[in-house]
């Protein structure tokens, strides 16, 4: 039987350790790579993944120089060549450079002015949206300027990171208190980079300011739709990426903006089979919808789970986006699949709802028991 990935032994390693440690000892000649590796080793293996980066972070600044700036020089010498530029998307670079990330963020805060430029050039091998922002709830002012310049850079991992650096709510990251529209004239910028890389930063930071500022968001969507400064087709994709919270969420402007009417003409039924289900099977889901003119739909269910003591829980997924034809029913089915030791959520026996949700709007339900 095959053994089950590990991120974190993938992306902290002995090996990786070992090449980190080697890059530092062929830029200082001070720099202790055996003692560097032995600490981190000493500890690593029983931590979880940003344990690891911490630790390594912790362990490298034991054998930096005290002096910042010395750090820093050693830090300059030490990188491999950035990422490849000319690249039009990518992943975050190579994961054992978050740990230099932590370094900056822990020994340079006080200094931003020599701490900033070298987030930058580490940017470009690695991603720096978390160590970005402690500056940011420190010396806001500074890092605006500083991304200023950073947002027409030629790297398009330090223009990625002026979006994703700003996120109002960046998973796993330190929250910001700066005003969540001050970013918005970057994104200006940034909605119609040619990297893909870039735009999903920047869907994604719009689809969180979407939960804080609605109508601020989607004002600026209509804005650079109007503008066509980006090829028809990506901004298609950044605007349906950046909308698809409130798409689950039936907002009719969200749905308008992707060209689905809230008041369109359709109705619809759904039934769900067999009744009871077992779990760890599937419920089968039958949609038909109708309308006496051809419209486009985008066609979502959403299934009200059952939990102990009468809650239930609530998930949206997608079905289809097509188009209705008029006077000529659209048939939908799906196999939705039951599974028992979802990592994210635990079934339980009970009665369970399914509502069909066309264009945002509620158009019909039905209903199955789950048994064991």
């Amino acid at each position: 039987m095959a053994e089950a990935f590990s991120l974190k032994d993938h992306l902290f390693n002995a090996e990786k350790v070992a090449y980190l440690g080697d890059l530092f000892a062929g830029a200082w000649d001070g720099f202790d790579r055996e003692g560097f590796v032995a600490d981190v080793m000493a500890e690593l293996l029983p931590l979880e993944l940003k344990q690891r980066q911490q630790l390594i972070a912790r362990v490298l600044g034991a054998k930096l120089p005290a002096d910042l700036q010395h750090s820093y020089d050693i830090i300059a010498a030490a990188l491999p060549a950035p990422c490849d530029p000319t690249l039009s998307d990518d992943d975050f670079g190579d994961f054992i450079f978050a740990p230099i990330g932590d370094f900056i963020a822990e020994h340079g805060l006080a200094a931003p002015q020599t701490s900033l430029p070298m987030l930058a050039e580490v940017t470009t091998r690695f991603s720096m949206e978390f160590a970005i922002r402690p500056f940011l709830n420190t010396w806001e002012d500074q890092v605006i300027a500083a991304m200023e310049g950073w947002v027409t850079s030629d790297h398009y991992h330090l223009r990625r990171l002026v979006s994703e650096g700003t996120r109002p709510r960046l998973p796993w990251g330190q929250k910001v208190a700066m005003d969540p529209l001050r970013p918005l004239p970057f994104l200006d910028q940034l909605h119609s980079d040619p990297t893909r890389y870039v735009t999903r930063s920047v869907a994604n930071h719009l689809n969180d300011l979407a939960a804080l500022h609605p109508a601020e968001m989607m004002d600026r969507l209509a804005a650079w739709d109007g503008q066509a400064a980006q090829q028809a087709k990506e901004r298609e994709w950044l605007t349906k990426h950046a909308l698809r919270n409130l798409i689950k969420a039936g907002d009719p402007r969200a749905m308008a903006l992707l060209g689905f009417r809230a008041d369109a003409p359709v109705t619809g039924q759904i039934t769900a089979t067999p009744d009871p289900v077992k779990i760890d099977t599937a419920v089968t889901l039958e949609v038909t919808l109708s309308s006496p003119e051809t419209v486009p739909v985008l066609v979502d269910y959403v299934l009200h789970f059952h939990r102990p003591g009468g809650k239930t829980g609530r998930k949206v997924h997608k079905l289809k986006q097509a188009k209705v034809q008029a006077g000529k029913p659209l048939v939908l089915k799906k196999a939705h699949k039951l599974k028992g030791n979802a990592s994210t959520f635990t079934l339980h026996p009970g009665p369970h709802r399914v509502e069909l949700q066309v264009n945002g709007r509620i158009l019909a339900e039905t209903g199955f028991e789950l048994i064991e």
